[in-house]
């Protein structure tokens, strides 16, 4: 259990996008862990949503504890929500996720389509344990204008389980998705995505496909992360390159920050494969260590 000194601040997250979006950030991303655990979230998701230049907020969540505040989200302005979901049935949800609370995940997404949301739908693939929900929630395109996007199993996907390796990768995904649906058609993939976006005729909504094991995307990956603890990472695989949360309270300003910045944002390896390699920190437990 971490101390709250050991944790970024409330104010130190808000100066950083403020410092990113004066950089040229236009889109900011909230995950986790579970962002709607935090009391303060929605005064941090309302102070970011008025940077001046910020063009795109977004937040993933779980679904479990976000329904009441759809309305709120929507009053900020956010038009679109990653929610993570693996499965449709409740049962095979209860194993997963060790919480019996599918119904409160579907409220939320009764709530995002009521108040014109946009819902991206992510859903991890584990070998033993979802396969058998790829169609099911392939066909939740059909009527609901949703994007549902199958991501590859990472080494540190959740805890609690083993990894499953890339016995269901990209290829084999697709693969699954067509055997049902022959006549799917690619879609123009937006710059610097990592999904494989596909529609199936007739569907109001898009599936996509995340190669986030075999990491075809990292040619034109322009993200970065910061975590809970201050960490800034420029790709999943690799470890932390500076600590936002250190040069903070060691007094740096605003232009030196910017400095430090855009050093570890010129000096990223050039795939997840080589930023693998070096990195020589244990690997992490957990997604929900560094806001995948």
């Amino acid at each position: 259990m971490l101390s709250r000194s050991e944790l970024i601040s409330y104010e130190e997250r808000l100066r950083f996008c403020s410092l990113l979006v004066d950089m040229g950030i236009r889109k900011i991303r909230i995950t986790g862990g579970e962002p709607f655990v935090r009391k303060d979230i929605m005064k941090l998701l309302t102070a970011i949503s008025k940077l001046n230049g910020l063009e795109e907020l977004t937040v993933t969540t779980n679904g479990v504890l976000t329904s009441s505040f759809v309305p709120q989200l929507k009053e900020i302005g956010i038009k679109s929500v990653n929610l993570s979901l693996d499965t449709l049935d409740p049962n095979r949800f209860f194993v997963i996720t060790r919480r019996d609370e599918f119904v409160h995940v579907m409220k939320t997404m009764e709530e995002l389509l009521k108040h014109d949301i946009g819902i991206k739908i992510n859903t991890v693939v584990m070998a033993g344990k979802n396969t058998q929900d790829i169609i099911p929630l392939a066909l939740l395109t059909k009527d609901l204008p949703v994007s549902v996007r199958f991501i590859e199993e990472m080494p540190f996907n959740g805890d609690g389980h083993q990894f499953s390796g890339i016995i269901w990768n990209y290829l084999r995904i697709l693969e699954e998705i067509s055997n049902v649906f022959p006549n799917i058609q690619k879609l123009a993939d937006s710059p610097f995505a990592t999904a494989y976006d596909y529609q199936i005729p007739g569907h109001r909504g898009t599936v996509g496909v995340i190669a986030a094991y075999s990491r075809t995307f990292c040619g034109t990956c322009n993200r970065i992360r910061l975590t809970p603890q201050g960490d800034l990472m420029t790709c999943l695989y690799g470890g932390s390159v500076l600590n936002i949360k250190d040069s903070m309270r060691a007094g740096h300003g605003d232009e030196h920050l910017k400095e430090l910045f855009l050093s570890a944002f010129n000096n990223r390896e050039k795939d997840g494969f080589d930023a693998e390699r070096k990195q020589l920190a244990t690997p992490h437990e957990s997604m929900a260590s560094i806001g995948g």
